[in-house]
């Protein structure tokens, strides 16, 4: 999987180099994902389609052997072979897609670790942090969250890998910053686990630093019982990103064709109403926790699935009506 994480890093790094910002890149790099995987999510949106079809026959199966799984098992079976369909046809490009949308995490995980890496380095060796902004996200590397600030905590900078510290600091050319470095006994054949420890020492004793984190907003601490949210005046975003994460979410299950389980009818729908929350909640959550690059693509990626649900249920429609006039007018002659 890192060899995966790699190439599509690589790709988004490439896509960035010509558009110069990671933001924009983000979106035009989940555009071509999408479009690669489109085909499966054709074949996968075709098939809960024409399983959502068949669901009135199966409800009748479903009441006329109630008293008789072994038989609504067998007419079932029938049923999907006398109307070519698998039941697991729908799962299928989905469980092959999810690798490829996990090292799409893996990813943009890189991208933010390699980014916040620089950042780090260039505010210990220079005293300036340079930010890629997005709109009003400040560092696209932190969260877009006024619980945030735009410079990288501790919990950030220890998540960073060993080879991503040495693969930033062999990349560096100006001969100032790498001296700074030296100095603080950090090359790239030193970088070990603890380097994280020594950059972020010397990241405290930077009065820009420490006034960057101490900018507190009007209002007090939140306190949720469980822990304290500290609003941060000179804040990293708005939460606009996760917010927008949770609504496309729940927008794109409504295009998503309805399935019922086979022998369980209140209990399948039971469980896509709790999915159809759950996702939405899910997805606040991780985006209000990783970075805004994460947050751009989580929401991309929903538009352009709401988007192409929207589109495949209205084509599905015209064909199912086309087909009930045909055979109206094939009725009445």
């Amino acid at each position: 999987m890192g060899a995966i994480n790699t190439f599509l890093f690589n790709i988004l790094d490439g896509i960035n180099s010509f558009i110069g910002n990671y933001g924009w890149s983000i979106v035009v790099f989940t555009i071509i994902i999408k479009l690669i995987l489109l085909p499966l999510d054709l074949k996968s949106r075709k098939s809960m389609r024409r399983m959502s079809d068949l669901q009135p026959q199966i409800s009748k199966l479903q009441k006329k052997y109630a008293n008789d799984k072994e038989k609504l098992n067998q007419k079932t079976a029938e049923l999907y072979r006398k109307e070519r369909i698998s039941p697991l046809s729908g799962c299928l490009p989905m469980l092959i897609s999810f690798p490829i949308l996990i090292a799409m995490f893996g990813a943009m995980r890189m991208a933010a670790n390699t980014e916040l890496a620089k950042q780090a380095i260039d505010l210990v060796t220079t005293g300036q942090q340079v930010n890629q902004g997005w709109l009003w996200v400040k560092n696209l590397w932190m969260p877009d969250s006024p619980f945030a600030t735009a410079v990288a905590q501790e919990a950030q900078l220890k998540l960073i890998p060993v080879d991503i510290w040495q693969s930033v600091i062999k990349g560096i050319t100006d001969t100032n910053i790498l001296n700074s470095l030296s100095a603080l006994g950090i090359t790239a054949d030193t970088v070990t686990s603890d380097t994280y420890q020594v950059i972020l020492t010397q990241l405290q004793s930077l009065p820009d630093y420490q006034n960057e984190l101490l900018q507190w907003a009007a209002l007090p601490e939140v306190n949720l019982i469980l822990f304290k949210l500290k609003i941060y005046a000179a804040n990293n975003g708005l939460f606009i990103t996760p917010i927008l994460a949770a609504v496309t979410q729940f927008l794109m299950t409504l295009t998503q064709p309805q399935t019922t389980n086979t022998n369980s009818a209140n209990g399948g729908k039971g469980t896509s109403q709790f999915m159809k929350y759950f996702f939405p909640i899910f997805s606040l959550y991780i985006c209000s926790t990783y970075n805004a690059g994460f947050s751009i693509y989580w929401v991309a990626s929903n538009l352009i699935a709401w988007g192409e649900g929207i589109v495949i249920n209205q084509s599905y429609d015209r064909k199912a009506h086309s087909k009930t006039q045909n055979i109206q007018e094939d009725s009445l002659k």
